[in-house]
């Protein structure tokens, strides 16, 4: 592969709520780029990002896909990501490696649930972005509401740079039928699927409307550019390419989102979607450098620059196991990752072995697509390390850099199974490991009383996913049990309280006694800390480090209630005493003792898992979603109508919504939809404590 010039590299990708039609804006773009001849159809499953047997068969994106082709001057690496909140892991690990985003929406449903999650995740990592409002075709298309919607639900900052011509079907007065381009002011009509674009003068009857509309947008951008302003008020001609210029100058500094229009299924408005890209989302070198902590000089901060001839650096977002060697995604951010060498692993504190570099193609690595090296901004596939996992840095061996980790939500619903045979119980173990690499939303661990396996993931969807894998793939026979609910348990006051250990063990006496203090506490990363606050003369103590230990073994054991996780607590040693008859044995039984007598003098609390709901169902069915939402012990937080539909945003415990899009279906003809998505823990009610307590 011929070293390309990074200011002509694009690494976006495409998010959206399911359903907007994220993957056939993908499928047109590889059609009109020449990558491919004919346009996959997701109903068909023909398309080439969703090439599991799962998503061909549902028509929906489970796994993020990266596909590479070439637009004009420039290239791209495109990850087609899913837009089901249960697969929302595979959006956040890819938003974090990439530098520009398109969001897609659809012109009928507007702002959905899931795009209002999306957004967030792309603001968490500063990622610039264009819109495409997909789908004028259809009945019920409005491209002013869905703006408007972008202000208000995700408040965000559109520049309308494109108008469609009419809104529907062919059957309605004034079908969708082209795009007017505020920025040269002129109408577009796109044939051969696409391929070809019609340029027109803008009709007579529209041209009012468009002028208005080219006003606004020129408006919106005197804010980011005196020379623009000052050719207003002169009342000069104002260049198309300064104005694209300033579009591209303020769209990466996050200050607006050009928006386009169109329909992907038929070709319409792909090619503007695909200028966008070029014209407006960043390249690594316009993204800011990117920080890192070396653990060699005690943490100090690190920065490593889109250059070449910076050490190494990258981080690997994916993971896709394979028995020939699992393939590592790795997105390069400075230096150059070369094939036969070597790379360090700060986390693991390991070498890893960089045997082979492949290009990816879709969520394969392409027979004839290996390479010998990957520079900055590069996302490649690699073979041979064994130590990473998702989120680990990779880098040079003798410049150390450790990058932020990725932070993925806490799993909502686990499952038991149970292999059919004995045989099969180590196989079950293997593949289970194998998809705890692949997917870090995924969990899977023995319970000891019980001896079933326990997994656990962020959905139901997600779990029969897993489930169906399990058979398919890997011809492993699993007993399912239903699923369950992953609840927590935390205190409700803080307590101070004294363990002691005053006993005889195998023969020998043992003393020691440790004062806690248990209280309710969030930390960011979602872990029980146990801090030192003991008195200077005895901080450093040979005792002190092994009672610790304990403390922290018992903060990842199970709560009084029914065993569940603890969360939302820490815990401080305030003192200890000790004689001549203490060890670290004594000190372990003291230390479990205090813990123990703090969660049941604190006042244990179950915390069970709150969903955010969003349905949209047609108006005639509202009545009847709303008494049934009050039987699922749910709230509801606002609505919203438009266009005979009502969008009903409720919070809802996940144990009342086992089964929900059945029991939607039935209440609305199968003329509703939902998303289901985490909300927060929240104390479940005493009915709930009280069957635990059986």
């Amino acid at each position: 592969m011929s070293k390309r010039n990074i200011q002509n590299l694009r690494n976006i990708g495409i998010i959206a709520h399911i359903d907007a039609g994220k993957t056939t804006v993908t499928e047109r773009m590889l059609f009109l780029s020449g990558v491919k001849h004919r346009v996959g159809m997701v109903d068909k499953g023909t398309t080439t990002t969703d090439d599991d047997p799962e998503e061909q068969k549902r028509g929906i994106t489970i796994y993020a896909a990266c596909v590479t082709f070439d637009w004009r001057d420039v290239h791209i690496n495109l990850l087609d990501t899913p837009g089901h909140v249960d697969f929302t892991a595979e959006v956040e690990r890819s938003l974090r490696v990439l530098d520009g985003a398109v969001v897609v929406f659809s012109a009928r449903e507007g702002v959905e649930a899931q795009s209002e999650t999306v957004w967030r995740q792309a603001n968490r990592y500063q990622v610039p972005r264009v819109a495409f409002i997909n789908k004028l075709d259809r009945e019920g298309a409005e491209f002013r509401r869905v703006v408007e919607e972008m202000k208000t639900r995700l408040r965000a900052d559109p520049l309308v740079i494109q108008i469609p011509v009419g809104e529907g079907p062919s059957h309605v007065n004034n079908p969708f039928r082209g795009v007017i381009d505020l920025i040269e002011l002129k109408f577009l009509q796109f044939a051969d699927e696409g391929k070809t674009v019609y340029e027109a003068p803008v009709p007579e009857e529209l041209r009012d409307e468009a002028e208005f509309d080219r006003q606004q947008m020129l408006e919106q951008l005197y804010t980011f550019s005196d020379e623009m302003t000052e050719l207003a008020l002169n009342e000069s001609p104002i260049p198309i390419e300064l104005i694209r210029q300033v579009i591209r100058k303020a769209t990466l500094a996050g200050q607006i989102q050009p928006v386009v229009c169109g329909s992907a299924l038929h070709g319409i408005g792909v090619q503007s979607v695909l200028n966008a890209v070029r014209d407006y989302l960043p390249s690594p070198l316009d993204r800011p450098p990117v920080e890192g902590t070396n653990p060699a000089k005690k943490n100090a901060i690190e920065i490593r620059k889109p250059d070449p001839n910076e050490p190494f650096c990258g981080l690997v977002f994916k993971i896709l196991p394979a028995k020939t060697g699992d393939l590592y995604w790795v997105r390069v951010y400075s230096g150059v990752l070369k094939a036969n060498s070597r790379a360090s692993c700060p986390s693991t504190d390991k070498k890893e072995n960089i045997a082979q570099l492949w290009q990816i193609h879709a969520t394969k690595k392409e027979r004839d697509g290996q390479i010998e090296e990957a520079g900055p901004g590069e996302i490649v596939g690699v073979i041979g390390p064994r130590y990473a996992v998702t989120g680990d840095t990779l880098c040079d061996t003798r410049a150390l850099i450790q990058l932020e980790q990725i932070k993925f939500p806490e799993t909502v619903i686990q499952m038991a199974i149970e292999p059919e045979t004995t045989a099969d119980r180590k196989k079950l173990s293997e593949v289970l490991d194998m998809l705890k690499r692949q997917d870090p939303t995924f969990n899977a661990r023995e319970n000891e009383e019980t001896g079933q396996t326990l997994i656990s993931g962020m959905g139901e969807l997600h779990l029969e996913v897993i489930r169906n894998r399990l058979l398919r793939e890997f011809k492993l026979n699993v007993k399912v049990h239903k699923p369950r609910v992953s609840y927590r348990e935390t205190i409700a006051n803080p307590v101070e309280v004294v363990g002691e250990c005053q006993r005889i063990v195998a023969g020998q006496q043992l003393f020691a006694k440790v004062k806690i203090r248990v209280e309710p506490f969030e930390s960011e990363d979602g872990k029980i800390p146990v801090l030192n606050r003991l008195p200077p003369e005895k901080i450093g103590l040979e005792l002190v480090p092994p009672m610790l230990e304990e403390l922290r073994a018992r903060t990842a054991g199970g709560g009084p209630i029914g065993n569940f996780p603890l969360s939302k607590i820490r815990v401080l040693v305030l003192d200890i005493e000790f004689n001549e008859f203490s060890n670290n044995v004594a000190f372990a039984i003291a230390a479990a003792d205090a813990f123990e007598k703090a969660l049941n003098q604190a006042g244990p609390v179950l915390l069970e898992p709150v969903m955010k709901l969003t349905i949209t169902t047609p108006d005639d069915f509202y009545g009847e979603f709303v008494g049934d939402l009050a039987q699922r012990r749910a709230r509801i937080a606002s609505t919203d109508s438009h266009s005979g539909m009502t969008v009903i945003e409720a919070h809802a415990p996940l144990a009342e919504l086992f089964g929900y899009s059945n029991a939607m279906r039935s209440l609305s003809q199968g003329r509703a939809g939902s998303s289901i998505e985490p909300l927060a823990y929240e104390p479940a009610p005493k009915q709930v404590v009280d069957a635990f307590a059986v």
